[in-house]
């Protein structure tokens, strides 16, 4: 008889039928419309068991190692040798600053466009593998100019310049 209540109770709480808890089976076996069982469910005689999952235990545990460089090594890797960062990836990690450096020293005029254009091309090629390798060459085959000085701001006598304390004390002072 209390099968009938259960799969009322199911119903009710939105659950399966396995999931209902009769704590007091002779309350529940008076119960005989839907009214009675939800009366039953608020006085807590009739229960929904919590549903099972899988634990998250160990892998928070692993997810800490990781956190602290643990678990990387060798044979802890899956994937293949592009799985994990992309061709792609490596060479805009190579080429970006190598393209950015060379735009530097064309802009400061410490190599020409026409070595711009040559060098650009070699980078595009592949040739160089970092921007210390690309100084290097440069210095090899003298392709490197002198850099010319940058002017210094000049200060007159009069005027100070401003820092952080003297802007605060003027905000200050219009309060």
């Amino acid at each position: 008889m209390i099968m009938q209540q259960k799969r009322i109770a199911a119903d009710i709480l939105k659950c399966g039928v396995s999931r209902v808890r009769v704590l007091d089976s002779k309350e529940v076996g008076e119960a005989l419309t839907r009214e009675d069982v939800r009366e039953l469910i608020g006085k807590g005689i009739i229960i929904k068991t919590q549903k099972k999952g899988t634990s998250r235990k160990y892998a928070k545990k692993i997810l800490a190692k990781k956190k602290m460089g643990r678990r990387y090594s060798i044979g802890s890797k899956k994937g293949k040798k592009g799985a994990r960062s992309t061709k792609k990836m490596n060479w805009i990690k190579i080429a970006r600053p190598l393209r950015k450096l060379l735009k530097e020293l064309r802009d400061d005029k410490q190599i020409e466009k026409a070595t711009y254009k040559e060098l650009y091309l070699k980078i595009k090629g592949g040739m160089f593998r970092n921007r210390k390798h690309l100084l290097y060459y440069l210095k090899e085959n003298e392709l490197l100019k002198a850099p010319k000085p940058r002017k210094a701001k000049t200060v007159k006598k009069d005027e100070k310049p401003k820092t952080t304390k003297t802007k605060t004390k003027a905000v200050k002072k219009k309060r």
